[in-house]
């Protein structure tokens, strides 16, 4: 079939054309937008689940369809290696300057702006890595302290100051969370649970790995009860039909049940994995239906691209001590997995094994969803494992 029509999207972030199985956590999220907008108490939102679940396809559409209700939204990623200030400060100078062009919010926007001043001016010498075109001169005294914790809070309090003259709603979207280091995510924290006590028009909504609910629980007691975590994992299999079948109908393009049901066995269910299916089924299938034959012809050209771009991207990442301990975890099935039975395949002690281990979790390889255990945050990196390095070519003894 032609594939200049084929719908299907696999792809960092990239929209699929059909949303499936999320409609239920969009709904809390506008409905927690409307409460705020009129001066009623919602939590923000973090969502948590493994790579391939489309976390930040959800993230972007929620952020549209707040945008779509007037919000003034700031989105942003966390990378590895960046401070937040510094990723933050540049976009809510741009909210800002937005909320600064509305006559009822103007005065209280700019104070906002010089509060954004004294913050960058601060930050700039505690983390070396903020830079910020500034509009107006910082206003002594106005989250310029030099404590990132009560700094941010004064900003964010003039953010929110901001939207609440202006009739909206400030919406700051962030993904990858799981990278910011806790001092900065206990910052973020208290300055939101400030703005909630003020009853200020300011959310956050976030997305990051499983092990981003310990972490914020870490950074600061209270956050289980500040925000709500909704886990997004695989789609189930009515949802996921959908995801494989609604865009090749929108196409012209019938998909058999048996094809369907086979890809959803492939995929477990995971939407990135739907997305690299369906497109491959297309392209194989000579017309209209594809069958289970199509599917079983382009799994192999599935498993080949997923190999060089989904989990080769991640694998290149590691060291060899590292690739060395992920392929054990393999070796034991897909997990998760004791942290004991894990040493005993590599044949030593778990205390040896802990720098390793807190090495892997940092990079966002793995995570203990219970303690003890350990499991790959990645779906079906086992699998990977096994095929990049085979069991004839696997010594777990081989230093």
């Amino acid at each position: 079939m032609d594939p200049i029509l084929n719908p299907y999207a696999p792809g960092a972030g990239s929209p699929p054309p059909e949303l499936a199985g999320r409609d239920e956590v969009r709904a809390k999220m506008r409905l927690c937008i409307e409460r705020l907008r009129r001066g009623k108490p919602a939590k923000s939102m973090m969502l948590v689940g493994l790579r391939g679940v489309g976390k930040t396809v959800l993230l972007d559409q929620m952020m549209k369809d707040a945008e779509g209700s007037g919000v003034v939204t700031i989105r942003i990623e966390a990378p590895e290696g960046r401070s937040l200030p510094a990723v933050l400060a540049p976009q809510l100078r741009i909210g800002l300057l937005k909320l600064s062009r509305m006559e009822q919010a103007k005065d209280v926007a700019i104070r906002g702006l010089r509060a954004l001043a004294g913050f960058v001016g601060k930050m700039k010498l505690t983390f070396n890595d903020v830079e910020v075109g500034l509009d107006y001169e910082p206003e002594p005294g106005l989250a310029d302290n030099g404590d990132l914790e009560g700094d941010l809070t004064m900003l964010l309090e003039q953010v929110g100051a901001a939207a609440h003259a202006a009739g909206t709603l400030v919406a700051i979207f962030i993904d990858e969370l799981q990278y910011v280091p806790e001092k900065q995510l206990a910052a973020l924290t208290s300055a939101l649970h400030r703005c909630a006590q003020l009853q200020l028009p300011l959310v956050v909504v976030g997305a990051g790995l499983p092990q981003l609910r310990g972490r914020m629980g870490e950074a600061k007691s209270y956050s289980e009860r500040l925000f709500d975590f909704p886990i997004i994992g695989p789609l189930d299999a009515t949802d996921a039909a959908d995801a494989i079948v609604k865009p090749a109908h929108d196409e012209g393009v019938g998909v058999d049940n048996e094809a369907v049901n086979l890809i959803i066995g492939f995929t477990k269910g995971y939407p990135y994995f739907l997305q690299e299916w369906g497109k491959h089924a297309w392209d194989v299938a000579a017309s209209s239906p594809i069958t289970r034959q199509d599917v079983e012809t382009a799994s192999v050209e599935a498993v080949a691209a997923l190999d060089e771009s989904f989990f080769r991207v991640r694998f290149d990442r590691l060291t060899p001590a590292e690739k060395k301990y992920l392929r054990a975890m393999a070796e034991l099935g897909a997990g998760p997995h004791r942290s004991g039975d894990i040493a005993a395949k590599l044949g030593r002690e778990s205390s040896s094994l802990g720098p390793l281990r807190s090495s892997l979790i940092a990079k966002g390889m793995i995570w203990s969803p219970t303690h003890g255990d350990t499991a790959f945050t990645v779906p079906l990196f086992d699998e990977f494992m096994k095929r990049i390095i085979p069991t004839a070519d696997w010594d777990p003894t081989e230093a």
